[in-house]
Order: structure tokens, then sequence, then C-alpha cells
């Protein structure tokens, strides 16, 4: 009870329309997996570190997002729903898709093929690919720039008047 009562009173840290929002719900949450905990105590020492050095995280994310905005990046503690990659990634992805070319050409040579049409069709699917996703995520980056510079974001803030407030169906 006394680490609920904690926890509610350091909720009080996050910004006021975040706690309206989300306060019932965190509270919840906390209040169930603190009924689940096991009778050990590092168990429960872990827990209440976590849950309270989350709880101010996340109060510390919510501040410095209303001075800044939510682009600011937080390192590995950043939340996110969809997965990442790391930048290594494609290159891995490169480097492995040569060794499955270069196994193809190993199987056409045993198989008494020749490889002399391979090496070149290997480079060459290389630099189109590398060329292809540069082209790709420039092309993302620049739509990106332009919506944001064009303002489309405020079009969320936008409200349709009802036709029984005065305003005759016209947007506000």
């Amino acid at each position: 009870m006394v680490a609920f009562t904690l926890y509610r009173w350091l909720f009080r840290v996050y910004p006021v329309s975040y706690r309206e929002e989300f306060g019932e719900e965190m509270a919840s949450v906390f209040r169930d997996a603190q009924s689940e905990l096991p009778p050990e105590l590092v168990a429960k020492l872990s827990f209440y570190g976590r849950e309270f050095s989350g709880l101010l995280w996340g109060a510390l994310r919510a501040r410095v997002d209303r001075l800044f905005g939510p682009a600011t990046s937080y390192g590995r503690r950043d939340m996110c729903t969809q997965p990442r990659f790391r930048r290594s990634t494609v290159m891995l992805m490169l480097v492995m898709f040569a060794g499955v070319v270069l196994a193809m050409a190993t199987a056409i040579s045993v198989a008494g093929g020749t490889l002399k049409a391979v090496w070149p069709s290997l480079a060459a699917v290389l630099v189109f690919l590398l060329l292809s996703i540069c082209a790709a995520v420039a092309a993302v980056l620049g739509i990106l720039r332009m919506l944001r510079r064009s303002g489309v974001h405020r079009l969320e803030k936008v409200r349709v008047a009802s036709k029984g407030d005065g305003s005759g169906g016209l947007l506000l």
C-alpha cells in the first residue's frame, strides 16, 4: 500500500494533461503488476526500482517533450511501436545476398556451367540495390520534410462545426 501511495505521489511530477489522460490507467497497471509479485525481497526491490525509475524517466521525457516537441530521441529507452533496425542491418543484408549469389555461382560451376556471366551481374545487382535504397530513403525524407514545412500536421486540430451551432456547418 505504501508503494502504491508513493507511486501516485511521484506521478504528480508529470504534466497535468498527461496525468489526466493516463493517470488512472498507469495506476491500474501498477496495481495489477504489484499484486502478481513473488514474495522474494529481491524480486520486489527489482520491480519497485524499475517502476519508480521508469516513472521518473517518463516524467522527464514528458516535460522535455512539452518544451522541445516529441521528436527528441532518448536512445535505448525510447519506446517505439514498430521494429527498428540498426544501420548496419542493410549492409549485413547486402553481404548475405552476395553470399547467396556466390553460392549459386559455385553451384553453377560444379554443375558444369560458366562463371563468366555471374560476376558482372553480381556487381551490377549490388550497385542497383544500394542506389535503390539510397533513392528510397531520400524520397521518404524529402516527403517528410515537405509535409512538415507545409503544415499538414496542423490539420489535426481542425474541427468540423455542426449545423446547430450557428456557423452554418463551416470549418473553423
